[in-house]
């Protein structure tokens, strides 16, 4: 699991770090550890010279950056080119002093001249462009933890002058991005790879964690003394919560999930959950519906069994209908299933047409809720309950994710399970608990019935008795891999991924005992 620390933990630990440590030490410790990584990206072929560029602005970011640009003119024993482009005017002093004693090229893309102390070279820009252009290796040194997201102008122009051959490594987190990872959009560096001190922080494992490319994480000597502010499970991770039947088990202790889903109208959503619960291994799916999806069930997962009964757990809402006519019996009839099972003891997953009869927090099952909508259903959950989000859309959701899925999450004291290219897994804010987030699906993932899915592989978690946190986010993974693996860099069914879920996580379980 990739455990991240918040900005303001991060910066307490670097204070009591330095507390103890000789003046820059903390620094150098980092600008070492990155030299060495940029050491290990240089090519290989040695027929040319090599040439880095780094992007350098104001702070310790910047400093990093020069810092490192200084020990590989040591590190590297060949011929090797390094330019530093300055794009602020107040570059750190020490490094960039330590950067011109090692024969490191500065070019001022200012204009303006560093500190005022220093003519700018007038062709600075110019000579910065086409530097970026055929190198090698670009280090984004602009902003780091202390940055915004967003980016000033003239780091857009040089990063839209960096050559598609170039390996980009961003220093600490890749700038313009929000550190905290709260923000997602804008404008903002897209790195091949990311280079943070300490531990990571939520911009790498948030929805922003696509722009950071591959992470390495440089040992500075950090002590974290707190919990973490946001975690990502990994394949490794799957072994140890994935619930495997021991010899003693049978189908009622592994766990019976309960599918109230669809109706007469959407008949493919429960077939599309009670699937994949099928597949995830649970000990009994039992579906509880009208005669229409009933019948479909009956004809293609003949394991499921049908009606109201003992469960441990319920999945409502995939396909269902909250709003049936009057004169629609059978859909009425299913409403009340569905506030049947919200109004039980047990836990409870709650997607799509389920998230519309909620009206508050669930008493009963309390924590044991997990509602799992995407954004335009969190968007109308929200609206429709929060007075302070009566204006809220889905582009609203969409670039502010943990904000509204946090909100929701605490006004009906559940965790939400926020589907998107990254998903979100929130736990009420009582519970003390990190944010997850998975994103393990290929785009195509993005289908019709996926979610169905997801609803189904997420209930028979929790009827196995995972916490809706680990259910969540388990699932999130599986699904996304499952996805991978039906049709890998093509199109794939949502049917296919339910039905390639049971060796999806044969081949992971498997992966613990091969890596021990």
């Amino acid at each position: 699991m990739i455990h991240a620390w918040s900005v303001d933990d991060v910066r307490a630990a670097e204070a009591r770090a330095m507390a103890q440590l000789p003046d820059g030490e903390l620094m150098q410790r980092a600008a070492t550890g990155l030299a060495q990584v940029v050491a290990a990206r240089l090519p290989d072929d040695t027929s040319t010279q090599p040439l880095v560029v780094a992007l350098v602005g104001g702070g310790n970011n910047g400093g990093d950056a020069l810092w490192a640009l200084a020990h590989l003119a040591d590190l590297v024993g060949e011929p090797l080119d390094l330019v530093a482009v300055l794009t602020t005017e107040t570059p750190h002093e020490e490094g960039l002093r330590a950067a011109r004693r090692a024969k490191v090229e500065v070019l001022d893309a200012t204009g303006q001249g560093s500190r005022g102390r220093r003519k700018a070279e007038p062709k600075g820009r110019a000579k910065a462009v086409e530097a970026l252009g055929v190198a090698d290796v670009v280090l984004d040194g602009v902003l780091g933890i202390g940055g915004r997201p967003g980016l000033p102008d003239l780091v857009t122009e040089l990063l839209d002058a960096v050559g598609d051959d170039a390996h980009v490594i961003a220093v600490d987190v890749p700038s313009g991005t929000d550190p905290m990872g709260e923000l997602v959009g804008g404008t903002g560096v897209f790195a091949d790879e990311t280079v943070t001190f300490g531990c990571a922080k939520p911009v790498h494992v948030l929805g922003t964690a696509g722009r950071c490319g591959m992470l390495t994480v440089v040992d500075i000597g950090l002590d974290l003394d707190t919990l973490p502010a946001a975690e990502r499970l990994d394949h490794d991770d799957v072994a140890a919560l994935w619930p495997t039947p021991g010899p003693e088990d049978d189908k009622y202790s592994r766990g019976v999930v309960g599918v109230v889903a669809g109706g007469e109208v959407y008949t493919g959503a429960p077939l599309l959950s009670v699937t994949a619960a099928v597949c995830a291994g649970a000990g009994m799916v039992r579906y509880v519906g009208p005669p229409g999806p009933t019948q479909l069930v009956r004809a293609e997962v003949p394991e499921a069994v049908h009606g109201p009964g003992r469960v441990q757990a319920w999945v409502v809402g995939p396909g269902l209908d909250a709003h049936p006519h009057s004169w629609d019996q059978l859909g009425l009839a299913q409403v009340e299933a569905a506030r049947r099972a919200l109004d039980s003891e047990l836990p409870c997953l709650v997607d799509a047409g389920g998230l519309d009869l909620l009206d508050g927090p669930r008493t009963q099952a309390g924590a044991r809720i997990l509602l799992t909508p995407h954004a335009g259903e969190l968007a109308r959950l929200l609206a429709r309950l929060d007075p302070d989000a009566s204006e809220l859309d889905r582009a609203g959701v969409v670039a502010e994710p943990l904000r509204w899925a946090r909100r929701a999450a605490e006004l009906l004291r559940a965790t939400v399970l926020l589907k998107g290219s990254t998903t979100y897994v929130v736990a009420p804010p009582a519970s003390g608990l990190a944010v997850r987030a998975q994103a393990d699906a290929p785009a195509w993932a993005g289908t019709a019935g996926s979610g169905d899915v997801l609803a189904g592989l997420a209930g028979t978690l929790l009827a196995s008795g995972l916490d809706p946190v680990d259910a969540g986010s388990l699932a999130a993974l599986v699904h996304g891999v499952a996805a991978h693996d039906a049709n890998p860099g093509g199109p794939v069914r949502a049917l296919e991924i339910a039905q390639q879920v049971p060796a999806t996580v044969a081949r992971l379980l498997a992966r613990a005992s091969e890596v021990g």
